[in-house]
C-alpha cells in the first residue's frame, strides 16, 4: 500500500482548479449504457473510481475512449454484451450498483453481487429494490448475488429515504420505462440535476430535478449527447479547509455558485468565509481573522449534524472535524447517516486532538489543539483526506497509510497539495 509522508507548518496557499464531481460523474457513466450512440463527458475527474467505473463498463461491451488530458470521455455501447458484473469489481466500489437501472431499462434484467466501498457504515439497497419492484421488476435477493428482471412501466414511488444513489438508479430505470413514473421523496443533491441534466439531453423527460419530487414521461429510446460533470464542492470544500487550518491564501477556479450557498452556513460557524466571482466563477478564501467557533444564541455551544440536500453533506463532516481541532471553541458534530464515519478521530486524538466520541453517531471536539505528527491510516476516502489536512496543521512529519483511499476521490492530491507550497510526497 502506498502512503503519503508530510512535514506540517507549511500554509497552503496558491491557486487550485477544482475537479469534476465524483459523486456525479459515476453515475453518469453508468447512464451511457441507456444508448447505442456515443455519449461524451466532459470535465471527468482523473480518479481511481472512474477509472474502476470504466473498466466495469467495457465488461458489458462498451467501447471507451478517454483523453485524460482534455478530462473527456466517449462511451459507447452499440450493444450489450451481458447484463452481469464481476464480484471482483462490484467490491471495489458502492457505485458498481448504480449499473442495475440501466441495464434493466435497456435490456431487461441485470446480475450484480452486493457492492463494495468505503466502510463508514451500513448503506441499504432496500430503496432501490422497491423502486425497482415497483417499475414492475422481479427482484431477486440472494447473499452473494442480486438479480432483476423484467419490462418497466410507469408508477409512482415514494421512496422511504431521500436515497441519492436509489433516486439515480430509480431515475435511469424510469426514463424509458412505458407511461409515466412520479418518484417523491427524491434526493436533491446537486449530482443528481448533473444526471437528470444528462439524461434530458439524451432525450429523456424528467422535470423536478432539484426538488424532491422527480417526473418521468417515459420514451421509447435514447440518443448520444454530450454532457459536462460539474465541480466537485466536497474536493473545494476539502481545499479551503487545507487552507484555514493552515493559515494559507486560496482561490479555487471552476467552481459552480449554487453548492457554495449550502456550505458557506457551516463553514461560518468556523469563522470561515469566502468571496465569490460569478463571473469568473472562482471563489477566494483568504484569513481575515483567527479561526472562532460561533456559538449559538445565550452562548449554547453548536451543533453541526448532517442530511439530504440542502442540509450539510455527510462526506464534509470529517474534514470539519479536522477544522474544529483548529478553532477556538467547542463544537458537537452529528454524524445521522453512516454509523462508522466518525471512528477515525481515534487517529485525530492520536495526533493531540481534543475529542470526546460520545457514540458511533456524535463527537465533541474542542479547538484550537496542537496537532503533532505520526503514523495513521487512512480507513475511506473522506477519512484519508481529514488526515491529511489534519497533518498538513501538525508538528513534525506525518505518516499516512493507504494512500489509494484518498486517489478514489482526489486527483493526484499529493501534487495539488505540492503545488500550493505543502511539503508532501507519496512513497510505496
Amino acid at each position: 500500500m502506498g502512503r503519503f509522508v508530510i512535514q506540517g507548518g507549511r500554509p497552503v496557499c496558491g491557486v487550485h482548479t477544482v475537479a469534476g464531481n465524483k459523486n456525479a460523474v459515476l453515475p453518469m457513466i453508468a447512464a451511457a449504457l441507456l444508448t447505442s450512440e456515443p455519449v461524451t463527458l466532459t470535465n471527468v475527474p482523473d480518479i481511481l473510481d472512474v477509472e474502476t467505473m470504466l473498466y466495469a463498463v467495457k465488461t458489458f461491451g462498451a467501447r471507451v475512449v478517454r483523453d485524460r488530458a482534455a478530462k473527456k470521455v466517449t462511451i459507447t455501447a452499440s450493444r450489450i454484451k451481458t447484463a452481469s458484473i464481476s464480484r471482483e469489481i462490484a467490491a471495489k466500489m458502492r457505485t458498481s450498483f448504480l449499473f442495475a437501472g440501466p441495464l434493466l431499462a435497456r435490456v431487461g434484467r441485470a446480475t450484480l453481487p452486493p457492492p463494495g466501498g468505503d466502510a463508514i457504515g451500513h448503506r441499504r439497497l432496500d430503496t432501490h429494490f422497491a423502486g425497482f419492484m415497483s417499475l414492475g421488476a422481479k427482484a431477486v435477493a440472494g447473499k452473494k448475488t442480486l438479480r432483476f428482471r423484467g419490462s418497466l412501466k410507469g408508477a409512482r414511488i415514494l421512496l422511504d429515504e431521500a436515497s441519492v444513489t436509489a433516486t439515480e438508479n430509480i431515475l435511469m430505470a424510469s426514463v424509458m420505462a412505458k407511461g409515466v413514473t412520479e418518484i417523491y421523496n427524491a434526493a436533491c443533491e446537486p449530482h443528481i440535476c448533473d444526471l437528470a441534466a444528462m439524461l434530458n439531453a439524451m432525450g429523456a423527460k424528467i422535470a423536478g430535478a432539484g426538488s424532491n419530487r422527480l417526473l418521468i414521461e417515459g420514451v421509447d429510446s435514447l440518443k448520444g449527447c454530450e454532457a459536462r460533470v460539474g465541480c466537485d464542492y466536497i474536493e473545494a470544500g476539502s481545499y479551503i479547509a487545507a487552507a484555514a487550518v493552515t493559515g494559507g491564501d486560496i482561490t479555487l477556479k471552476g467552481i459552480d455558485i449554487e453548492p457554495f450557498e449550502v456550505l458557506a452556513g457551516p463553514f461560518a460557524r468556523f469563522g470561515v468565509s469566502w468571496t465569490i466571482d460569478t463571473k469568473e466563477k472562482t471563489l477566494h478564501y483568504s484569513p481575515r481573522r483567527k479561526l472562532k467557533m460561533k456559538y449559538d444564541l445565550g452562548d449554547a455551544i453548536p451543533s453541526l449534524s448532517d442530511g439530504t440536500w440542502p442540509a450539510f453533506p455527510s462526506d464534509l463532516m470529517s474534514i470539519l472535524i479536522v477544522l474544529a481541532t483548529q478553532t477556538r471553541g467547542t463544537c458537537l458534530f452529528f454524524e445521522k447517516m453512516f454509523e462508522s464515519r466518525l471512528y477515525f478521530v481515534d487517529h485525530l486524538r492520536q495526533m493531540g486532538a481534543k475529542i470526546v466520541q460520545c457514540d458511533p453517531h456524535r463527537v465533541v471536539v474542542t479547538g484550537p489543539s496542537q496537532l503533532s505528527g505520526g503514523m495513521v491510516t487512512s480507513p475511506d476516502i473522506r477519512a484519508g483526506i481529514a488526515l491529511v489536512i489534519a497533518a498538513l496543521a501538525a508538528k513534525g512529519e506525518t505518516v499516512i497509510q493507504g494512500a489509494e483511499t484518498v486517489d478514489r476521490g482526489y486527483v493526484a492530491v499529493e501534487h495539488a497539495l505540492a503545488a500550493l507550497g505543502a511539503d508532501i510526497a507519496r512513497l510505496n
